[in-house]
């Protein structure tokens, strides 16, 4: 049974990892559903308040990593809040419309017809955004990808203490 309870474990965290890519798989969600099977199929008793406490706070900084990659990434690049929206669709749209690329050219696409539309930006200055759009989409994926990864370690750690 040890194989089946830790193959479900790792798919859920599998399934994290994928949703790094695929933003409407919430990632986070999928770490912690890997926590609670773990501690269905053997025990809670590896969960301390301090580990709660601790992987909430990486929750809220996988959250605030994302926000903030993301409106960075416009804003540096001379974006407008219709910029961090057209980037925001774009990225939650693009994988739909294009499997696999739409995950890279959804954001720059989203930011660059948002600032042309709803900006009225030339379009050196909406390519330039959609540039800073992709940065900060890329840069959130790491950010999140080392985030989530920590998550998991410590978990290990802490269920092969006990």
């Amino acid at each position: 049974m040890d194989y089946i309870y830790w193959t479900i474990i790792g798919v859920l965290f599998l399934i994290a990892y994928i949703g790094l890519v695929y933003p409407i798989i919430p990632s986070v969600l999928f770490i912690l559903a890997g926590f609670i099977a773990y501690g269905i199929f053997y025990h809670f008793t590896s969960f301390s308040i301090l580990f709660w406490i601790i992987q909430g706070m990486f929750v809220l900084l996988l959250f605030l990593a994302d926000y903030l990659a993301n409106l960075v990434g416009v804003k540096k690049y001379g974006g407008t809040k219709a910029g961090v929206w057209g980037s925001t669709i774009g990225l939650l749209a693009g994988p739909f419309v294009i499997p696999v690329l739409g995950i890279i050219i959804g954001p720059f696409l989203g930011a660059v017809i948002a600032e042309l539309l709803v900006s009225r930006a030339n379009w050196k200055t909406a390519l330039k955004v959609g540039m800073g759009s992709l940065i900060g989409f890329l840069s959130s994926v790491i950010t999140k990808g080392v985030i989530q990864t920590i998550m998991i370690i410590y978990f290990l750690l802490r269920i092969n203490g006990q």
